[in-house]
This record gives structure tokens, sequence and C-alpha cells, in this order.
């Protein structure tokens, strides 16, 4: 039996509605509003197991922490040089944000897994004022860079997605490209749906259409781009309703489809396309995206695109 099962058996024995789940017995434990989740050397008080500390950081899969599991930990200093200014990851944050404030206008807790350099996460820190924030990650690479640029109130938890320890406490959580980097995504997604409080809910955002494959997306090891609705299924089938779903960087397909095909394959991740552009292509694509993301939350949806975000309700 998973971890997560023998905890949600110990969840409906004693009747706790919520809290941190040890991965090495599956007890929950209530977290207090007062005090963190995770707070330092915390002690299941079940089992006695102590969760390891990296400068302050609960390390619960100590052992893949940095490796190669999944993502190259290096490439976090590439993103770091990148996101702020580049147009896909400006435009990504304003959809994100404004789903946000569309479907969960009430939420005051917020989980992001695999927040990496924290990008997403400084964007939703600053859309209102939060009881509680959360950014998980495998590799404490990124979260070197996260709690440079965030409020001192924002924890942080070095965790494996696939084996989350906690147990209906957020009211939203968010996987913004990452659940395409793991074998086994519907595990994350189990794993949302047990630390999403029922009512509230998820947001993903995933690279979309096989027939978009290219060198690129071996060198940021994903395992899969997403068929339109397969995202869709699989969050139905672990737990959510589907409120909303629409392609995204629709509007610049057809160049991101010229970028994939053009001559001389990428070998590094600072060699993909998308990072090599002049500032004045780059910002007119942002415009265009900042654009696309206006008229998505306006109403439009989007059938292609070279990405997919879904908004789901845990039900």
């Amino acid at each position: 039996m998973h971890k997560s099962e023998v905890g949600r058996r110990i969840h409906l024995t004693t009747g706790v509605v919520s809290g941190r789940r040890c991965l090495a017995c599956g007890a929950i434990e209530p977290v207090a509003g007062d005090e963190p989740i995770w707070p330092p050397a915390w002690r299941c008080p079940r089992c006695a197991h102590v969760v390891p500390q990296a400068e302050g950081i609960p390390m619960f899969a100590p052992e893949l922490a940095n490796t190669a599991s999944g993502f190259d930990p290096d490439a976090f200093d590439v993103l770091a040089q990148f996101e702020a200014g580049h147009f896909w990851f400006v435009a990504r944050n304003s959809l994100i944000v404004g789903l946000v404030d569309r479907f969960f206008p009430r939420a005051r807790s917020f989980m992001e897994i695999g927040c990496g350099t924290g990008f997403v996460l400084r964007a939703i820190a600053g859309s209102r004022e939060w009881d509680r924030l959360v950014g998980s990650e495998l590799h404490p690479a990124g979260l070197v860079y996260a709690r440079k640029h965030l409020p001192s109130k924002v924890e942080f938890v070095q965790m494996d997605a696939r084996d989350l320890p906690a147990e209906s406490i957020f009211d939203l959580t968010g996987a913004f490209d990452v659940v395409e980097h793991i074998a086994d995504d519907e595990a994350v997604l189990r794993g949302l749906r047990a630390a999403t409080k029922s009512g509230g809910g998820t947001i993903i955002t995933v690279p979309q259409h096989p027939w978009l494959w290219s060198r690129a997306d071996e060198i940021v090891r994903h395992q899969r781009r997403y068929r339109r609705g397969e995202l869709e299924a699989k969050l139905r089938s672990n737990g959510f309703e589907v409120r909303f779903s629409s392609s995204f960087t629709s509007l610049l397909l057809p160049l991101m489809m010229a970028s994939r095909l053009m001559p001389g394959k990428p070998s590094v991740i600072e060699d993909i396309y998308e990072f090599k552009l002049n500032p004045a292509t780059n910002g007119l694509f942002r415009g265009i995206l900042e654009a696309e993301v206006r008229m998505t939350l306006a109403g439009v949806r989007w059938p292609v695109g070279g990405s997919r975000v879904v908004v789901g309700r845990a039900v």
C-alpha cells in the first residue's frame, strides 16, 4: 500500500480533517494557523521520525535533492537569467494570476509544486494578501533563488511531488510546467488532491501536442507533451472537476513550429531558440502573448497552442 493511502486511512479513522503527514508512518498531525506547516526539526508524534533540515529547509526527499531526476538543477542558473523579462514567462504569469483571481478569489493559502526560482510564486504572492504561501521543490538549488526574492513569511520545503506530506491544508495548489517532467504524473495529481481542501482547487500548465516534440523537450527532460484532453481526463480521475481549459501560446504557434524545425539542434538549455531573442523581438512577442492572455481571460478558448492550462476544483 502506498504511504499516501496509509495516511488517508489514518485520516478517516482519527477524524483529523487536515494537517502535515508523516512520510514514515502516514500519521497526520493538525497544523495551527499561526505555525509553519513543517516546523524546523519537526518530529512525528506517532513514530518519532524527524524530518532533516538543510539551511532551515525541511528535506522530505534528501536522497533526490539536486540530482538529475526529472530536471537538471544546473538549469536554474539559466532560468534565473531569462525569466524576469522573457515574453513567455511574463505572459504565463499574467494568465496564472488572472485565473487565480477569477476562479479562487477567496483563496488564502497556496502551495506551488516545483516552484523553481520562485518566479511564479512571486507573482502570486503579490496578487493579494495570503495567510499561507508555500514553495516546494525537489531541488534546493532552485530554492536558493526563490528565498532571495520572496517575503520571509513564505515557507519553503524540499519534497518529491509524487509523495506530498500534506492533507487538506491548502485552498489552492499549482504546478506550472512541472508534471511533464515526471513519469508518474498521476501520482502528482493524487498528491495535489490530497493536499487541497475539498472545494478548493488546482491550476496546472503543461506543454501540449506530441507533434511539437523536439530536441528542446529532450534538453529540459520532458517525459511527454500532452494531447488535448489528456490532462483534463487525468484530473477527473484523480478527484478534480475541470472548471477551465485552454491552450496557451496559440497566436505564436506558427513561429514556435518554425523554431522547432530550424536547422541545427540545441545541445544545452541556453541554446533553445526562444531564449536567444533580441529585445525588440522579445517585446513584440510579449505584446502578442499578453493580448492573447487578455482574450483568454475575457472568454476566448484556444484549440491549439504550445501549452495547455487547466483549472480543477477539488471534489
